[in-house]
């Protein structure tokens, strides 16, 4: 009886327990003591069996600890799991053990993980969803065992599994079912039981191979954890990209609000549209320029790189704005974003955005955001050009109705509102249709809005005072007709006078310009544009209203000027060449001069008013102006 406690504290074989029986015999042992030696080593091996499956279970339950810890401290997916699969193996005390997961996005699963495998081949395998014995498992959501895989026809066989199990030698096989929001005990599932099946843990030998219900519950727990590992790294996962989102989201809501304040302290204080590009360029990494409705630039700030290609035509400005209009949001066209600058449903302008492919949702709304501000500066601008423009208005209809009463007084008003009275002025006067007639002063606050200008309405016209600038009166003349035509919607006639400085001179070209107006209107010239220089005669037999003084020192004054301070006769001689039929000797004998002094008077007059006094239509307009000087009963020369 020693002896058998002995062999049980020894974990001993279970031959060497029978060996006991066998030696009592030899020893002569009598029938009653062998009855007694056998029972009692039954009850001994009953007592080993015992506690062997304690020591197993001691075993199975620190490796399903061991594994919980793994996942505790998980931080590489491909390390638990190779663990859990290096246990099964060790536990199950099988020649492999193996993972396979299933491959949503090329719909069918792969070997993750493998202990014990010798074949590249089996290593490498992909299984179709419900092949093998895999498959078998996944379908019905339950472990299965084969004690021989090569003869089992539970499942479907097919070439390339097969060909990988045969090339690893394998024949006893057990898998169960990887679950994720399911039952994940030890013991079979029932199919249809629930869960995802997201893979199959296997245990396999090379030789046929019965597995116990033990052996397949602790499979299952295995395969628990190693879904555990899995759920737990998607969720970490899915937290870390959610926390990704959050924190981009947080940045960008930081931006947004960062542009925000900004941009609203640029309102706020006053700044202009410069500034505004200036902050959303640097915002947004790029350069930007921003554009009136016609595509012509008020603002441009950026690199020189930051222009890439030619600059874009005001035309295609112009659709690009229409575009984003249409789409109500920021369009990308040629290379370059466009975003159309819209008070209502009116087009005020675009904002353009140079050197940036892509822009996320946030810049974008960025971008979108400066629109409006660009907007709210436009309008701003806007009203308070209106309100100048409204009391500059005051000053020309002063200046028209009453240029003699104070024109000290005038000058210093004219400089108080940024206008200089003394220096030369070209004064625009345009007129539209009757039905039309009330946009024209809103249109002629546009025209001029970024210039020194000023406008104010007059006698159902609108009168438009612009520095000279050295354009000529008639180039401005049209320019302005066109403009203010686009902008009113229907023809606008415009005529010019000047250019005049000082407030009598500027009334006198006001005068001049509604003469011009009258002839275009005679002339059916309606939506174009011209000036009195221009018209010439034409404009004193046009017009209602036939100031001859002014025509006639309008074409001879320099000649008259020049006569009065030196005391010379060149009206009086240009009179006479005229009337010769512009002989020189003819000339000469009707004023008894030289004929050297007709040619040295006639070079002199050729200087004062240009080279082409002599062409036949200017020299209509002498003859004209010189009769009409004759018969106006001033004295000449």
């Amino acid at each position: 009886m020693r002896r058998l406690l002995e062999l049980i504290a020894e974990d001993a074989p279970a031959e060497e327990y029978g060996a006991l029986a066998a030696q009592a015999r030899i020893e002569g042992a009598g029938a009653a003591d062998l009855s007694e030696l056998e029972q009692a080593t039954g009850t001994a091996l009953r007592v080993r069996r015992v506690l062997r499956q304690h020591r197993r279970r001691e075993t199975e339950l620190a490796a399903l600890f061991d594994t919980a810890g793994d996942l505790a401290a998980l931080r590489d997916l491909d390390a638990v799991l190779r663990s859990i699969v290096r246990r099964a193996r060790m536990l199950l005390g099988t020649d492999t053990a193996y993972l396979t997961l299933r491959d949503e996005d090329a719909g069918d699963t792969y070997m993750r993980v493998t202990d014990g495998s010798v074949s590249p081949l089996f290593q490498n395998l992909r299984l179709s969803y419900g092949d093998g014995l895999g498959g078998l498992v996944a379908q019905t959501v339950r472990p299965y065992a084969t004690p021989d895989y090569r003869t089992d026809t539970r499942f479907r066989h097919t070439g390339s599994i097969d060909e990988g199990v045969l090339d690893e030698g394998l024949v006893g096989i057990l898998g169960v079912p990887l679950l994720l929001g399911g039952r994940r005990g030890g013991g079979a599932s029932p199919a249809g039981s629930g869960g995802d099946v997201i893979g199959v843990l296997f245990a396999a030998d090379r030789t046929p191979r019965p597995f116990s219900p033990d052996e397949v519950a602790l499979l299952c727990s295995l395969a628990a954890h190693a879904a555990i590992a899995i759920d737990t790294t998607k969720a970490i996962t899915e937290l870390a990209e959610a926390g990704a989102v959050i924190r981009e989201h947080a940045a960008a809501m930081q931006r947004a609000e960062e542009a925000h304040d900004r941009l609203t302290d640029l309102v706020l204080r006053g700044g202009d549209l410069s500034e505004v590009a200036a902050a959303v360029a640097g915002l947004l990494d790029g350069a930007i320029t921003i554009h009136d409705p016609e595509g012509r630039t008020l603002a441009a700030v950026g690199r020189r790189g930051d222009f890439e290609g030619p600059v874009p035509p005001p035309a295609a400005l112009v659709k690009h704005a229409a575009d984003s209009h249409a789409a109500a949001r920021a369009v990308f066209r040629d290379g370059r974003w466009t975003c159309a600058v819209l008070a209502g449903q009116e087009l005020l302008g675009s904002l353009v955005l140079y050197g940036r492919g892509r822009l996320d949702d946030s810049d974008r709304r960025l971008f979108e955001r400066a629109g409006v501000v660009t907007a709210l500066l436009l309008l701003l601008s806007r009203s308070v050009a209106e309100t100048e423009n409204r009391v500059r208005g005051e000053l020309i209809s002063d200046l028209l109705t009453a240029p003699g009463r104070d024109p000290a007084g005038l000058v210093v008003r004219g400089r108080r509102l940024g206008v200089d009275l003394g220096r030369p002025c070209l004064l625009l006067v345009a007129e539209t249709a009757a039905d039309c007639r009330d946009k024209l002063p809103s249109a002629a606050g546009q025209y001029l809005f970024g210039s020194d200008g000023i406008s104010a309405e007059q006698s159902g016209t609108v009168v438009i005072l612009l520095p000279h600038g050295g354009i000529l009166p008639g180039e401005a003349a049209r320019s302005a007709a066109g403009q203010l035509t686009h902008l009113v919607g229907a023809p606008v006639t415009v005529a010019a006078g000047g250019p005049a400085a000082g407030p009598r001179a500027i009334a006198d070209a006001h005068a001049e310009a509604l003469r011009c107006l009258r002839a275009l209107r005679s002339l059916g010239r309606i939506g174009d544009g011209a000036s009195a220089v221009e018209l010439g005669f034409l404009g004193v037999l046009l017009g209602n209203d036939r100031n001859v003084d002014s025509f006639v020192t309008a074409t001879l004054g320099p000649l008259l000027d020049y006569d009065a301070r030196r005391g010379t006769e060149l009206v009086r001689t240009l009179s006479a060449y005229f009337a010769c039929g512009g002989i020189l000797t003819r000339t000469k004998d009707e004023l008894h001069l030289h004929v050297n002094t007709v040619v040295q008077r006639l070079d002199r007059i050729q200087a004062l008013l240009g080279p082409d006094w002599n062409d036949p239509e200017r020299a209509l307009e002498l003859q004209l102006a010189l009769r009409l000087h004759l018969l106006s009963g001033t004295k000449g020369n």
